[in-house]
């Protein structure tokens, strides 16, 4: 479950939709000579973050991205959204990941890509077919910042980047090598951490040993944000964390969007201190009234987000983001 809008803005730039429904492009009739066509109705190649995708209609994605590469003049984008791009039962679909490698000299200025903008009506995150994502950062080693939406198929190495400050991952299910291989990379610039852990019924297994890098300090000492979320285990993450040294360094701290309980909470609210903090997510929990009150009442400096919150003692507690 979870809803999810096409980005509107991203990177700090508006975005700027390029797909089936962009007319034709006159490349042959109207070329600039930097293999470039006048982009017309769209704006300025550097003042947008570019939405390429397709959606069910005859025109297959690397089609489209072809066309964008002959529209636009990609040597000035600085931000790329991929959108949809078909699934296995699709005849010819092409992979993204090897599409934007080879494309690589047409983007020279890439610093942040988002891997997967793709919303319940075009396919849901579990459903997401991926690929392995560890050539992008080679690739592209002046990326700031990388996203990506959905986790079946997906296959990383660790990896080294030394320019990398934000690293997403939105999942219903995200696998324990894909977690440790992020554990294990070198990013000594990495500021944003977010890993929606999710749930086993969709590959999520990753346990909280597996998040041992990012809690103790030292492999990541750029950090100030870390988001460990929409898990089953977000009791025991929060009592790991509790205790983590990392967070003295944090400035903001998200467990939102899973099964977390009075438990948990208590392991938070008796461990280190969390004042310094600006901000701490919990928003889609599980606390009683009384812990809500509790946790408002130890942080009154904090931005604490506790909006969504379900019914203590259902029998049915769920991750916010599962399939």
């Amino acid at each position: 479950m979870g809803v999810y809008e096409h980005l509107e803005e991203y990177a700090g730039l508006p975005v700027a939709t390029f797909n089936e429904e962009t007319g034709p492009d006159d490349t042959e009739e109207e070329d600039d000579g930097r293999g470039a066509a006048p982009a017309g109705e769209f704006p300025p190649a550097a003042e947008a973050a570019w939405y390429v995708g397709t959606s069910f209609s005859e025109e297959p994605f690397g089609d489209i991205f072809a066309r964008f590469l002959r529209t636009i003049d990609t040597t000035e984008v600085t931000a790329l959204i991929i959108g949809y791009w078909g699934a296995s039962y699709d005849d010819g679909v092409a992979d993204p990941v090897d599409l934007l490698c080879g494309a690589a000299a047409s983007f020279p200025k890439l610093k942040a890509l988002f891997l997967g903008d793709i919303t319940g009506e075009e396919a849901e995150i579990s459903w997401i077919e991926l690929s392995d994502i560890s050539p992008l950062f080679t690739t592209f080693p002046a990326l700031e910042r990388f996203e990506i939406r959905g986790s079946q198929g997906l296959r990383l190495e660790p990896v080294k980047n030394e320019k990398l400050k934000v690293l997403r991952f939105e999942s219903g299910g995200l696998p324990g090598h894909i977690v440790q291989a992020v554990g294990a990379s070198e990013l000594p610039n990495l500021e944003h951490l977010d890993l929606w852990l999710g749930e086993d019924n969709y590959g999520g297994d990753a346990t909280v040993a597996d998040l041992a890098p990012f809690l103790g300090g030292e492999r990541f000492p750029a950090l100030r944000h870390l988001g460990l979320e929409d898990s089953e285990l977000q009791d025991e993450i929060a009592a790991a964390v509790a205790g983590a040294p990392v967070v003295a360094r944090l400035e903001s701290l998200s467990l939102a969007m899973g099964i977390l309980t009075d438990q948990g909470a208590e392991a938070l609210l008796s461990g280190q201190p969390l004042t310094h903090l600006r901000k701490l997510d919990l928003h889609h929990h599980f606390l009683s009234d009384a812990m809500v009150e509790r946790v408002k009442a130890a942080l009154p400096g904090v931005d604490v987000d506790l909006d969504d919150q379900g019914k203590p003692d259902d029998d049915w507690r769920y991750i916010a983001v599962s399939e």
